[in-house]
């Protein structure tokens, strides 16, 4: 429509004005006492020039320098980043005036800003997105990485439904510290499965980050995970639900290991809670994770109720108020993995296929393939997902077809083909292991007990009653910190036979 661009600059205009209010009330408050120095001066003019950076980016936008908006919008969050870390050493300076602006242009950079595809008030937001996706998404090649700026969930921009608050906060601390390597696995797997997960999820509207989200935590992108509860595939679907949405066996092959069909089943049922919980992205989550039905029975009829509110988050297990914050967290890393000092590997996940000229298992690939193409964990998680109907360990014949990487065919015919590798991968594979039944389970060495008298150490103690076991070994069973023994308490000692 040609009159879109006036209206999308009049939003990026109405945007820049909150955005100088929300400056100008970071540096125009209430009197301070003391008055702030001259190095906090210094550091809030720093915050109002990045601020002032965006009306720039607006200009640029007006003028079609769309590359130079954007790169002018990267340099305010880079000065508002190194601004803060002064902020932090400066005497008087509030941290958090800095945060709140940050977080604010964060969530304005979300497709908000640059370009005209923000739905405004009055259209029809039921199929909007911001960039259009070809027919057949799931072609080769056909799902470029700008398709990564869509981020609307039923006409709300994504950013919108996170709220920055304490959970999500320790959540983002958990996926860039302990959590850090199951983020960057979860990322790989994720890039070479993304041809065929993406396109369900841009069938029913949903956003690529939430789909990344969702795999992230339940099982960072390893399509055959498997939990306690029975919960399987990349998305962790039990078995009642996964039928209820088409995952059925077929052919003796569990769909639910399918990451197509898996990907589909949970766009579908993503679709069908959003419009159960009124788009209330948290309470989906939460269902998604604890139970539709238990969750409907907590919220009731008031569905703009707050995940967090204490009648819901009260009331939910540790499991579900751990999770909704976690893929949230993971879906805004996605979305900005650079404004929290977060670089994801480039993985160039087209996938193509090999017809075997020799047989070979997935097991065997992997030996021949190696760390081809630079990838150091080698290929065998990858491998797997793009073909979850085989067995890894089975054989398959001469002119059977595999999906692999792309970048995988030419390695392949260099590496697998002929050569010394292929006879390594063969011999090692078909090594032979003994096989015996087990041994009969032996008794428990019986264990006697010792009350500790005064003046006795642990080593005086084991000279008289046990000294065929060591005070290491004493100590491991009796949980003694520093071999540190009470009078009174009682150890337990191994009875020597």
């Amino acid at each position: 429509m040609p009159n879109r661009p006036a209206a999308g600059s009049l939003r990026l205009v109405l945007l820049v004005a909150g955005l100088t209010q929300l400056a100008a009330c970071a540096s125009g408050g209430k009197a301070v006492k003391p008055p702030p120095s001259t190095s906090v001066n210094a550091l809030y003019a720093q915050l109002d020039q990045a601020s002032q950076s965006y009306e720039n980016a607006l200009q640029q936008t007006r003028a079609g320098d769309t590359q130079g908006a954007q790169k002018t919008l990267d340099g305010a969050l880079d000065q508002l980043k190194e601004a803060s870390a002064h902020c932090g050493t400066t005497p008087g300076c509030d941290p958090q005036r800095f945060f709140s602006v940050f977080d604010h242009l964060l969530r304005l950079k979300d497709g908000s800003f640059i370009g005209d595809e923000t739905p405004g008030e009055g259209e029809d937001t039921g199929e909007t997105s911001e960039v259009s996706v070809p027919a057949q998404a799931g072609a080769a090649g056909a799902l470029p990485e700008a398709q990564r700026a869509v981020t609307l969930l039923r006409g709300h921009q994504l950013s919108e439904l996170i709220a920055m608050n304490g959970p999500v906060k320790a959540a983002l601390e958990m996926w860039l510290t302990q959590w850090r390597g199951n983020l960057m696995d979860a990322y790989v797997n994720y890039q070479y499965l993304r041809q065929e997960m993406w396109p369900q999820y841009q069938q029913e509207g949903l956003p690529e980050a939430l789909l990344f989200g969702i795999l992230a935590k339940e099982s960072g992108g390893k399509v055959h995970a498997v939990s306690r509860s029975g919960a399987a595939g990349p998305l962790q679907f039990m078995y009642a639900t996964g039928l209820r949405f088409g995952l059925s066996d077929q052919d003796g092959f569990d769909t639910r290991f399918d990451p197509a069909e898996s990907a589909r089943a949970n766009a579908e049922y993503m679709d069908e809670q959003l419009k159960v919980f009124n788009d209330n992205l948290e309470l989906t989550l939460a269902a998604y994770n604890g139970g539709e039905g238990r969750m409907r029975r907590l919220v009731g009829d008031d569905t703009s109720v707050s995940f967090y509110d204490p009648r819901i988050y009260g009331q939910v297990s540790q499991e579900t108020r751990d999770y909704v914050p976690a893929v949230l967290a993971a879906a805004w890393l996605f979305l900005h993995p650079d404004s929290y000092n977060l670089r994801f590997p480039k993985v160039d996940g087209l996938t193509g296929s090999i017809t075997l000229k020799r047989a070979a298992s997935i097991s065997e690939l992997t030996v021949c393939l190696g760390s081809a193409n630079d990838m150091p964990d080698g290929w065998f998680r990858t491998l797997r997902n793009l073909n979850p109907r085989l067995d890894p360990q089975q054989e398959q014949p001469v002119g059977a077809e595999l999906q692999v990487p792309k970048l995988l065919e030419q390695a392949y015919a260099a590496r697998c083909v002929d050569g010394p590798w292929p006879i390594l991968a063969a011999d090692l594979h078909n090594a032979v292991v003994p096989v015996y039944p087990d041994p009969p389970p032996q008794e428990a060495d019986p264990v006697v007990h010792y009350t500790v008298r005064r003046g006795d150490t642990l080593a005086s103690i084991l000279h008289r009653h046990s000294g065929c076991s060591s005070e290491s070994e004493v100590a491991r069973m009796n949980n003694l910190k520093f071999n540190h023994i009470k009078v009174g308490q009682v150890l337990k000692l191994p009875s020597c036979r």
